[in-house]
């Protein structure tokens, strides 16, 4: 409720109105989840028309690309200044990178036992992938073999030979590597000198968030173009055939937010059910376009206002999008399971092991490699040397069905990261959070 005064000739009183409530239709989560719905309608009554609209999705996607490694880089210089202590920083990004191995591997190890218990991939041998995911598949494989030759390749990819070229190739890693090394130069500097480069990069860092603003105006847009091609392009063949290791799939991702990540929330007095409808906006824009990208820098912008510091979310969020990646880990490591029951390989206990460490760096990569987390799950397939390459086209087909929810399982893992950090960091401001936690217009 609103407070205004009036004028009276006895003094000022104060009168209690309702605040102005935006229209519901000018809600962007209604509006995604609006043009999901109609984009299934589409792909279904009209696939051919469906996948050709495809380049809507891409057009969004491609526009979100633009601003996230510069908005990167700039989050995390901030954080690092405003932190005004290379001890400060030191701090959060030693119980980060703990944090997200831990629980790394969780999900890993969650995977693995849940695909053996679901029996995902059985008597599944027989279907035949469509060629082009084949071909798909094969190039993924090929992308995976090269990017991924050995554990000092992949450490030397992650740092950059170039400055600009890390940001032109959008390489994550290499750019928080860049942001780390120029805020920490940064902080080298005298105040007098540092004070006007640190304003001007709050001013552009600004400046790059109404500039995203605008873009998610289009998100409705981009979330019927992607949805429509998905449905359109797979048709129903594909979906009734792995349908059981997709639905299976989907339930490990639910388990794993709610049992997982919710009992890690609650061991830090921390609904999941509360921060999950806070970020509900950003889960249904991942639902539409199942990138994780496309809701980074709404995240920057809207978790410190969850209790977390600015600083720790800077450093944290961008950081987890490259080494906190739960739901790709679940997806790598279910996926092995059902290549392993589709073609018959019997995997004795030292396997799985085996390609759980495997995973445990493969899975670092997702951010690094073009094509994401099929690309890197490709790269486990072709290192574990057991396991048939062949079989990724089975999965190729239905990767956009699975890719929503690692994505959004990855995104929302990185929420309860940066919270749970932030408490273990002393960064977080528990009187915001209870304000959060008391309005009504968060649940």
């Amino acid at each position: 409720m609103g407070i205004i005064a009036t004028a009276h000739s006895d003094g000022l009183t104060a009168e209690t109105v309702a605040p102005k409530r935006k229209a519901p239709w000018r809600n962007l989560g209604l509006q995604v989840a609006a043009s999901m719905v109609l984009g299934i309608i589409v792909g279904l009554l009209w696939p051919e028309f469906g996948a050709s609209l495809k380049v809507l999705g891409d057009i969004f996607l491609r526009l979100i690309k633009t601003a996230v490694a510069p908005l990167v880089f700039l989050t995390v210089v901030v954080g690092i200044v405003a932190a005004g202590d290379i001890k400060r920083v030191g701090k959060v990004g030693l119980i980060a990178m703990i944090y997200f191995e831990i629980v790394s591997t969780i999900a890993l190890a969650l995977g693995l036992a849940f695909g053996n218990l679901s029996g995902a991939g059985r008597n599944l041998g027989h279907v035949a992938a469509p060629a082009a995911a084949a071909k798909g598949a094969e190039a993924a494989a090929k992308a995976a073999a090269s990017s991924h030759t050995s554990f000092d390749q992949f450490l030397l990819n992650v740092f950059p030979d170039n400055f600009i070229g890390a940001f032109a190739r959008g390489e994550l890693l290499q750019v928080l590597v860049i942001a780390l090394i120029f805020g920490f130069g940064l902080m080298a500097l005298s105040p007098d000198r540092r004070a006007p480069i640190e304003r001007g990069l709050n001013v552009i860092s600004t400046a790059f968030f109404e500039f995203i603003h605008i873009i998610m105006a289009l998100a409705p847009i981009g979330t019927f173009g992607a949805v429509a091609y998905a449905v359109g392009s797979n048709g129903t063949a594909v979906l009734i055939a792995l349908a059981y290791f997709v639905a299976a799939f989907y339930v490990l991702v639910v388990l794993f937010i709610v049992v997982v990540l919710g009992a890690i929330c609650a061991l830090f007095r921390i609904s999941i059910f509360h921060l999950l409808r806070y970020i509900r906006d950003e889960i249904l824009i991942m639902l539409g376009t199942a990138s994780s990208e496309s809701v980074l820098p709404r995240l920057l912008e809207k978790m410190p206002a969850y209790g977390p510091s600015k600083q720790t979310v800077g450093l944290v969020l961008p950081t987890g999008y490259a080494f906190n990646l739960d739901g790709t880990s679940l997806f790598m490591a279910m996926g092995v399971i059902f290549l392993a029951n589709a073609y018959g390989v019997n995997l004795s206990w030292d396997q799985e092991l085996g390609l759980l460490a495997i995973m445990l760096l493969t899975s670092k990569g997702a951010a690094t490699v073009s094509g994401g987390s099929f690309v890197v799950f490709a790269a486990t397939v072709t290192a574990s040397g057991i396991l048939p390459v062949d079989g990724l086209a089975l999965i190729f087909g239905v990767y956009r069905f699975l890719s929503i929810a690692l994505a959004t399982c990855n995104v929302i893992g990185n929420a309860v990261a940066t919270v749970v950090v932030a408490k273990l960091a002393g960064e977080f401001d528990q009187a915001t959070y209870a304000q959060v936690e008391s309005d009504p217009r968060s649940i």
